[in-house]
């Protein structure tokens, strides 16, 4: 029997991050050792400062590591991120387990428009029910080659090659925050893999949760650049100038 699964997993394993940290970081520039003893109870303005001002360093000073079940095209796709240290399950290693992915009911389906200019539209019942049949199909079928070519003494490295990246994998991840959120500020966008996005906003949960102070910053000048992006896509640097002399002051 296979398991058909509609979402990844992400969960924290640990962290070391906070907001001091980040305060801690920036102060032994002009305090030394001696930064370890300042106050850290009003250290808002100085976090909105730093990253406002794309003083990032301090930002590194933590670690986050975080454990995503997914399937393993997500996985592809988050490993191009290579600011983080993974370790992954191994198909050499450990028989597989039957999971596989398959896309819920309401996942965009339909690409329209040309490459690097195309949205994702949302498919016909029917579309969605031939897609659930020819997948889950697939998988069955997959699975059994698999399960024989195994049964037949052969290797898991060679018996894997049938299994589709639809199958789910396990991971750890583990980066600093700067390069979390910028991770963040890639995969958690409209403009990203659907599947990847999920994982993303459940990444954001966590960095928002440890380290709310500079969560609050860096969501704030986030949504600041995307503004930006959508005028200067609708709208030439003239017009977007003349729009904003033209505003009431």
């Amino acid at each position: 029997m296979i398991e058909t699964v509609e979402h990844s997993t992400v969960d924290l394993i640990k962290t070391n991050a906070s907001d001091e940290d980040v305060a801690y970081a920036a102060w032994v520039s002009n305090f030394g050792g001696a930064a370890r003893k300042r106050d850290t109870s009003n250290i808002g303005k100085l976090i909105d400062f730093l990253y406002s001002n794309q003083h990032m360093s301090p930002f590194e000073h933590g670690s986050f590591t975080i454990f995503v079940d997914t399937p393993i095209f997500v996985a592809r796709e988050f490993m191009r991120h290579r600011t983080f240290s993974y370790n992954e399950t191994s198909g050499r290693y450990k028989e597989l387990e039957p999971r596989f992915y398959l896309p819920r009911q309401g996942r965009p389906l339909i690409q329209v428009g040309k490459p690097g200019a195309y949205t994702f539209e949302t498919g016909s019942d029917n579309q969605y029910a031939y897609m659930t049949a020819s997948q889950v199909n697939f998988f069955r079928r997959a699975w059994t080659t698999y399960q024989n070519q195994l049964g037949m003494g052969i290797a898991k490295e060679v018996s894997r090659n049938v299994l589709p990246l639809a199958t789910m994998t396990q991971f750890y991840a583990t980066t600093n925050p700067r390069n979390l959120m910028q991770f963040l500020t890639l995969r958690n966008d409209e403009h990203a893999l659907d599947e990847i996005r999920s994982v993303a906003e459940a990444m954001e949960h966590i960095l928002a949760s440890a380290m709310p102070l500079t969560y609050n910053v860096y969501a704030r000048e986030r949504d600041s650049w995307r503004k930006l992006r959508e005028l200067l896509e609708r709208f030439s640097v003239e017009e977007i100038v003349e729009r904003m002399n033209n505003e009431p002051s």
